[in-house]
């Protein structure tokens, strides 16, 4: 007869210990491993959130979880810190096994070819290259008001500003895109300018012709934001439809 721990009969629920699944009670040696560390945490978080769950859809007729929310800690903490360690060690396992190449140190004395900033600021450098949209003004004897790097640096703080301002447009309640096919092409629409303004900063790499890029940086934007909205706008009725129709069978009308 093996030794087991005093405490093996007690279940608790409150996540002061370890909650035992519904079918089988862990062994000593179970419960000995997951005694320590984030495993345990891990362990506590998954077994307490399913059981909350299943007390409250057996005590309530309508129980939604997105509507009761369940606390931060544990929850969320404990959540985030496993997905947040996994990716953590992901990035050491590969920092480790794939080093990257160093290339020769930079020549002080010769400018390079191509001057690139890093690939995420790549939308902010197209931004700098708007020179054919600065008009020329004839009152001013064709000369331009702003000079190309001024108009575009003036470029970056209205489309900064803009995407600053949609979080406080939108003020809706919905989570989907389905729900919101407007604020949904919005978002696809943006993406597709940031993916395109970034080709159109490293233009001096693009085999094609510039012209048609230069057209296709702002016109792309445009369809895929049309073609999402008329998609989600023929989605919407039947998804609105089946959505109500399972509320209500959760929770029937009075």
């Amino acid at each position: 007869m093996t030794e087991t721990d005093p405490t093996d009969d007690e279940i608790q629920t409150d996540g002061s210990g370890i909650v035992a699944p519904d079918d089988e009670t862990p062994t000593w040696r179970e419960r000995k491993e997951r005694s320590v560390g984030l495993s345990r945490l891990t362990y506590e978080y998954f077994e307490r959130s399913r059981r909350e769950d299943q007390d409250l859809r057996q005590e309530s007729d309508y129980v939604e979880r997105d509507v009761l929310a369940f606390p931060t800690w544990p929850h969320e903490i404990i959540r985030n810190l496993a997905i947040t360690s996994f990716f953590v060690g992901m990035i050491l396992f590969l920092s480790a096994t794939l080093p990257p190449h160093i290339g020769p140190p930079a020549n002080p004395s010769s400018t390079p070819a191509i001057i690139l900033p890093d690939w995420y600021l790549y939308w902010s450098f197209g931004l700098l290259k708007l020179g054919p949209l600065n008009p020329d003004l004839s009152i001013l004897g064709g000369t331009k008001l702003l000079a190309d790097r001024t108009y575009g640096v003036v470029a970056n703080i209205i489309v900064v500003g803009v995407i600053a301002m949609v979080p406080f447009l939108n003020k809706g309640s919905a989570r989907r895109p389905v729900e919101e096919p407007f604020w949904a092409a919005v978002g696809v629409g943006g993406v597709l300018f940031a993916f395109t303004i970034s080709i159109l900063a490293v233009k001096n790499l693009y085999p094609g012709n510039v012209d048609t890029l230069f057209d296709l940086t702002f016109l792309a934007p445009i369809v895929g934001g049309v073609v999402t909205y008329a998609v989600l706008k023929t989605m919407r009725e039947g998804y609105m439809y089946d959505l109500n129709r399972r509320y209500y069978r959760l929770r029937p009308p009075k």
